[in-house]
């Protein structure tokens, strides 16, 4: 039972890694959207910053729907941030002890 409860938590903390850098990854983008090196054309970067989209939106938002408005400014990319770590570091370990 132990190896089972190992295992959760392997892939809830790789599931969150993996949406770390998702959010990373679209953060990095969208600064390079704005600054004008990345061309919004550019089918292969339509296509990834869409899938990026899909990935973290659901996160981000009901985040977004409590912050106060910052005057274009996102912070809830760095809320989330925060909060995957805070689960990786307190809460998969725990889910391993469980075994």
């Amino acid at each position: 039972m132990a190896s089972l409860f190992g295992f959760i938590a392997f892939v809830v903390s790789s599931l969150l890694s993996v949406l770390w850098w998702a959010i990373i990854v679209m953060v990095v983008m969208s600064w390079l959207y704005s600054f004008g090196i990345l061309n919004p054309t550019n089918q292969f970067a339509a296509q990834l910053s869409n899938a990026l989209q899909v990935m973290t939106e659901p996160i981000l938002a009901p985040i977004r729907r409590f912050m106060p408005d910052m005057g274009g400014l996102d912070l809830s990319p760095l809320i989330v941030l925060i909060l995957i770590q805070g689960v990786q570091i307190y809460f998969v370990p725990l889910i391993a002890a469980i075994g």
